[in-house]
């Protein structure tokens, strides 16, 4: 069989795990059916399993069999799909999605991917694929596909090349349930551009329903410290803006928060191979895709609890 695409749903098909490119990161996609599968995923990654995972599927249509998605959900759907957003929804019971992948919940999570690949294996395998990031749990995701490789690769049966990642951060995650549309976990989708959609989103929201919201997460081996340009020798700053440390290890020389977005996690693993005494990040805006950037660089420091 020398179609990759095909390989890869033929994988899925014997339960066996695969390398997955998204547009947000790379993923280490299974069978959702399958619990035996979705068992490997948490084994390669030593995830907790209390921590759900993200149904993708290949359309609005595959979604709609697995979750119950209202008309706030479908206008999200409709907005933003393919591309980073994940919606949790009441899940359709005894429907393609595991009790594992979905951490035991009523609710599932479910995307479709923007990156085209990612799409074709999904509809060649015909069944929904969890894939969280590709990476040991904690690190930082991988979005290359050399990083997902040494992370995870040992695990898979196919491991499928995309290219550098274009978002270069998890999807945003937003629950709708029982009326109450909440921003769950912060991503490429800002909340701005969701409440065009839907209106002012909930201030509440139950984070056990996400992915990515323990609280030392995305993070290198090196300690993370955020929020300043000081530095001792030894050291590594991650700059961001004109200026702003060296050119090489900036997020964005422009102070662009796509570009410095698409860098983070590759220039913190870039970083750690260093062996720094210490990653400093400098300041980033925290409004519109700030928010996301800000949320990983908190987790990665380890300042979430």
């Amino acid at each position: 069989m020398s179609d990759p695409t095909a390989r890869a749903a033929a994988a899925l098909a014997a339960g066996e795990l695969i390398i997955l490119p998204t547009e947000t990161v790379y993923g280490l996609g299974a069978d959702a059916a399958n619990a035996q599968a979705v068992a490997k995923v948490f084994e390669a990654k030593g995830r907790p399993r209390f921590n759900p995972l993200i149904a993708h599927v290949a359309d609005a249509a595959q979604a709609d069999r697995i979750a119950v998605l209202d008309a706030a959900a479908r206008r999200l759907a409709a907005r933003f799909w393919p591309g980073p957003l994940t919606i949790v929804a009441p899940a359709r019971e005894g429907v393609g999605v595991c009790d594992l992948a979905r951490a035991g919940l009523d609710s599932v999570a479910v995307r479709v991917p923007g990156h085209a690949t990612a799409r074709a294996v999904i509809a060649a395998f015909g069944g929904a694929v969890v894939a969280p990031s590709a990476n040991r749990s904690g690190r930082p995701s991988p979005t290359t596909f050399a990083d997902a490789v040494e992370e995870t690769g040992h695990a898979v049966a196919e491991a499928l090349d995309g290219g550098p990642c274009a978002v270069g951060l998890e999807s945003t995650v937003v629950s709708v349930l029982d009326g109450r549309i909440a921003l769950l976990r912060p991503g490429a989708v800002t909340r701005v551009e969701l409440e065009a959609v839907v209106g002012r989103l909930s201030e509440v929201g139950d984070g056990r329903r996400s992915p990515g919201r323990v609280a030392l997460h995305y993070a290198p081996d090196a300690p993370v410290r955020i929020e300043t340009t000081q530095t001792a020798p030894g050291e590594i700053l991650l700059g961001f803006g004109p200026g702003v440390g060296d050119p090489r290890w900036s997020l964005s020389p422009s102070g662009d928060l796509r570009e410095a977005a698409a860098n983070l996690f590759r220039l913190l693993r870039e970083a750690d191979r260093e062996r720094p005494s210490a990653i400093v990040v400098a300041p980033v805006p925290k409004d519109g895709l700030g928010e996301a950037v800000f949320d990983r660089l908190r987790r990665a420091a380890g300042h979430v609890g």
